[in-house]
């Protein structure tokens, strides 16, 4: 079982005519994805994939036509916050942004619009979730993924496909991954992650993957240690970085003694968890919880 998506979720692929889209589309349909729909404007009426996924103009359309709950976005940046306005005017329940280069001013009126409904965002520039061997709704590998009882969040793409590359080396296996996305601001934090894995009964341990910038980890820090029961290791990427420097993208910033990576290994030490110096240590801590 997972968190967030199942074989039971009816995705939707805004963007599916163009090359990122079709691309991953075809990736996550081999792999096992339900997407019953493809959002293009002025394509409606046409199909993919050799006519297995109709193609409808509007989000609206093809809720009513095919019942889609969950949207994957991949459309270019500037259309990028009129693709989730729709998407959450549609009433679907969740939405992942693997779009990247969103201005935080769009995502930020994002986050306001959604205050008063029950959409879940994931991302904006997110690598997806994947639950292993079910379902993926995104672009992360499926080779590098075994099924088991860890659940994955991390802010980085590249460290998310990396710890499940060690992981899996390591004979360890994992209930959901969720790649929560590197902008400064996200639809979702560590903490509603953390707070699903806490409460399904499929993931028996988490693995936290972080780096400098902003203070989203000390925040999960303070919510593991008043709020989880299940043990927790992390990872903090990006120690030895000069400060006052942006490394990689818009989330990894570090300003004064706000976002260092000694203070995050600090806060999260403080309140419990295990953190790994290297991701090679980390399933050697798990095994050792």
């Amino acid at each position: 079982m997972s968190i967030l998506i199942n074989k039971e979720t009816r995705l939707l692929v805004q963007g599916i005519t163009g090359q990122e889209g079709l691309f991953h589309t075809q990736r996550m349909k081999k792999y096992g994805t339900n997407i019953v729909a493809g959002v293009t404007p002025g394509k409606g009426g046409g199909w993919a994939l050799n006519g297995k996924i109709p193609v409808f103009d509007t989000v609206h359309s093809a809720v009513e036509a095919t019942g889609v709950n969950t949207s994957v976005i991949f459309v270019p940046a500037r259309f990028a916050l009129d693709a989730i306005y729709e998407s959450i005017d549609a009433g679907l329940s969740l939405i992942v942004c693997i779009t990247k280069g969103i201005p935080v001013q769009d995502t930020i009126r994002i986050r306001s619009y959604m205050k008063n409904t029950s959409v879940r965002l994931i991302g904006p520039n997110t690598p997806g979730v994947i639950n292993p061997g079910e379902s993926k709704v995104g672009i992360i590998p499926d080779s590098i993924t075994a099924q088991g009882n860890i659940g994955v969040v991390s802010r980085s793409g590249t460290l998310t496909y990396e710890v499940l590359y060690v992981l899996q080396k390591g004979g360890l296996g994992v209930s959901t991954c969720v790649g929560i996305g590197g902008d400064l601001i996200v639809g979702s934090g560590f903490i509603d992650i953390l707070d699903l894995f806490e409460q399904d009964p499929y993931t028996e341990e988490i693995v936290l993957i972080g780096e400098i910038g902003g203070e989203e980890e000390q925040i999960a820090a303070n919510f593991i240690s008043s709020n989880m029961t299940k043990p927790v290791v992390a990872f903090i990427a990006g120690q030895t970085a000069p400060q006052e420097k942006r490394m990689g993208h818009a989330g990894a910033i570090i300003g004064g003694r706000i976002g260092r990576a000694v203070d995050k290994i600090n806060s999260l030490k403080n309140s419990g968890v295990q953190v790994a110096k290297h991701l090679e240590e980390i399933p050697s801590l798990l095994q050792k919880l």
